[in-house]
């Protein structure tokens, strides 16, 4: 095999959109277009291979100072003290695990390898418009993912997120320039337009306005007065304050401020999730109700304990996929509801309508045009796709979201055998592929309901196939919120934590020959640009990125194992050479 990588690594925006044909000025010129009533232009379909990045040019040596400043191998955030409300500072950094399962370590790889492919996984970003009136914050106390006092700053913590991965100036392994960027899902929150508009023009670069409803003001469950929730402007004791969060004036004005993204300076891909495509993230989609829930003027904040019990019960046993029975209870207490200012860009998107989106020159960035996506995915009603990684390795994006409703997943008969048959047709390259739910979180098989005689596949049977092809070297997910790293039989899967629940990351993955018959896969765990250190008085856009990371630290009900264990964070897993 030649030692190849990607050439999107070292390219600029500019030079890379001057290659690929798209004018610069075009990329700027529309990003105030987009999903909400406002038009959105596709390029017409062109004929040829699946979307690549630019021709490949040969890898230099390693160097020998690999670049680790601004990643976990570096520093950590680390909360101070053991009660109450914990400000974060700098701590330890994370070692890198050597691990073995799959292959030998063996001597002397240092001098011989070199690189395959460098590249980040962003996943569970949950880009969150707050005031939406179809969320269910008043599940909360019975889920501390129903409602966080840091979703606010999603889109302010993204950016910072992207400003930290333009400004690593190689991997922190081998120093080698990274090539793209792949979203692993949940990308939004709530199978929101607005919130996809978000996404779109934070990754490829725009100016975000964090706001729905009333343009003035906040209109959400942080202004409610309900003890329930954060009050951050308010003298009001609520539940938060009394465990130690601070009264902050001026924080929702400031949430609600224009947020300015630089966009990735190099070529990024997405792979759909479960939040992506159902409202809630659990609810079978294409019911015109939940379309006027979400763009109406009543918003429901608070629900008696039994009926909210009741609620999540049925939400986590997937007891009701389509939602009849939420629908009947938000009805039954639409007298409870609050007014709030009505806003059509709150509307779901349909699966044509995120393919769309992503293909309007608007939002190519730095490129590929679609990300991904192609006209035949929006003709084909397909939200999967293979790329060219780089001469030697191919990439494969799943789309593991169970139509007919759920948060858990699987994949549907046509997509496990073209999935094969891309295994076989690159059985000379190596495989990477991405999905957004987990090996363990695959065990929903509900007739699709558009496809009602097609079967539907789990995790376990996904990874008998994948098992079946020794070019596979890693499947690359997320969904869980948490690190897991787990050896299968030939390949490793690898879940990577969210950048919305502490410790809010994002992973760098390069791909190594080491020349003696095996492979590295070096994984590197990056925080966002903003500092660990948080000042209750900087509510700019910096500051208000690091209050995201801090507030998320101090989330009550929050998990304290999503970091993972050290084999699951920093690590060089190795694998034989098919």
């Amino acid at each position: 095999m030649s030692r190849t990588r990607s050439a999107a690594a070292t390219l600029d925006r500019r030079t890379f959109l001057a290659a690929t044909g798209v004018a610069g000025a075009a990329a700027g010129a529309g990003l105030t277009l987009g999903l909400s009533g406002r038009p959105a232009t596709a390029v017409p379909a062109q004929a040829g291979p699946p979307p690549f990045a630019p021709d490949p040019v040969a890898a230099p040596a390693v160097p020998p100072v690999p670049f680790r400043r601004g990643t976990t191998l570096d520093s950590v955030a680390t909360p101070r003290g053991t009660a109450g409300y914990r400000r974060l500072g700098d701590g330890p950094a994370w070692s890198r695990v050597v691990r073995t399962e799959l292959a030998a370590a063996r001597s002397g790889r240092d001098e011989r390898r070199t690189t395959l492919a460098s590249f980040a996984q962003f996943t569970d970003l949950h880009l969150v418009d707050v005031q939406s009136p179809l969320r269910y914050e008043y599940l909360r106390a019975q889920t501390a993912s129903a409602w966080r006092p840091q979703e606010a700053l999603s889109v302010a913590g993204m950016v910072s997120l992207i400003e930290r991965v333009n400004a690593l100036k190689g991997g922190p392994a081998t120093g080698s320039p990274l090539g793209f960027v792949m979203t692993t899902g949940d990308n939004t929150d709530n199978n929101s337009k607005i919130e996809l508009e978000w996404f779109l023009a934070a990754m490829s670069g725009g100016r975000i306005v964090p706001n729905t409803g009333d343009p003035r003001h906040y209109e959400g469950v942080q202004d409610s007065g309900l003890k329930l929730y954060w009050q951050p402007d308010s003298d009001l004791r609520d539940a938060d304050k009394q465990l130690g969060f601070p009264r902050l004036p001026g924080f929702l004005d400031a949430a609600l401020r224009t947020v300015h993204s630089p966009g990735l300076d190099i070529p990024w891909y997405t792979t759909v999730g479960n939040h992506d495509q159902l409202p809630g993230g659990c609810y079978a989609p294409g019911d015109s109700y939940w379309t006027e829930v979400a763009t109406g003027g009543r918003k429901l904040e608070t629900l008696p304990a039994d009926q909210a019990k009741q609620v999540w019960s049925a939400v986590k046993k997937g007891l009701d996929p389509t939602g009849a029975d939420f629908k009947a209870l938000m009805k039954a207490n639409r007298r409870h509801t609050r007014q709030v200012t009505p806003d059509p860009r709150r509307a779901p998107f349909t699966r044509a309508e995120y393919v769309r989106a992503h293909l309007d020159p608007a939002y190519d960035g730095a490129g590929p045009h679609g990300h991904g996506f192609t006209e035949a995915n929006l003709q084909d009603d397909q939200l999967y796709y293979s790329f060219q990684v780089s001469d030697d390795v191919i990439g494969i994006s799943l789309d593991t979201t169970d139509p007919g409703g759920h948060y858990t997943g699987s994949v549907g008969t046509a997509q496990l055998r073209w999935l094969e048959r891309q295994l076989k047709e690159h059985k000379d390259s190596y495989v990477l592929v991405f999905s957004h739910h987990t090996s363990k979180t695959m065990d929903n098989t509900r007739p699709d309901p558009a496809r009602p005689d097609e079967g539907r596949h789990g995790g376990d049977e996904l990874v008998r196939l994948l098992s079946g092809h020794r070019n596979v070297l890693a499947w690359i997910n997320g969904h869980s919120h948490k690190n897991d790293i787990t050896p299968h039989d030939g390949f490793w899967e690898v879940s990577t934590a969210s950048h919305i629940d502490f410790p809010q990351l994002a992973r760098i993955i390069e791909v190594v020959d080491n020349h003696d018959g095996t492979l590295s896969l070096f994984t590197t765990l990056v925080e966002s640009a903003a500092p660990h250190r948080t000042d209750f008085h900087d509510l700019s856009q910096t500051g208000l990125a690091a209050l995201y990371r801090e507030l998320s630290a101090n989330q009550p009900q929050g998990r304290t194992d999503l970091a993972g264990e050290p084999g699951d964070r920093n690590t060089e897993l190795l694998v034989k050479r098919g």
